[in-house]
């Protein structure tokens, strides 16, 4: 776990890791980051002057997840959901694409949106894909 914001509002690091090993997370680094630091990764790796609310470095058989906090409490609040819940769905999602799950194409789209689902529902979070 690395923070380079407060950690006020961002869950703690008990339960980050305990949704990223329930989505099988191997040796995988969690860092929580404001948007300066969110933007500038995402505009150096994929070319989108944003910051985004996740970003996945996969390693091999580990890897970074990148969170960035602002972006993620403005989602959970736009789309009326927890920032607890918005966290637990970003970080199932990074861990599954450290594991070679991806949503380029409508058939990858359904099968890793299921596994988060699955995945969250233990966690007794509803389908973060329904919108109220």
């Amino acid at each position: 776990m690395q923070y380079a914001v407060p950690r006020r509002g961002v869950p703690g690091a008990a339960v980050l890791r305990q949704w990223a090993r329930a989505a099988r997370a191997r040796h995988v680094t969690l860092r929580i980051v404001g948007r300066g630091e969110g933007r500038a990764l995402n505009r150096r790796y994929r070319r989108r002057d944003y910051a985004t609310n996740v970003l996945s470095f996969s390693y091999g058989s580990s890897g970074d997840i990148v969170l960035c906090h602002p972006v993620i409490a403005r989602e959970a609040r736009e789309q009326k959901k927890s920032v607890r819940a918005h966290y637990a769905h970003l970080v199932v999602h990074g861990v599954l694409h450290l594991r070679g799950h991806a949503h380029d194409d409508k058939a990858g789209a359904q099968r890793m949106e299921a596994r988060e689902i699955r995945i969250l529902r233990r966690f007794g979070f509803a389908d973060p894909y329904t919108v109220e």
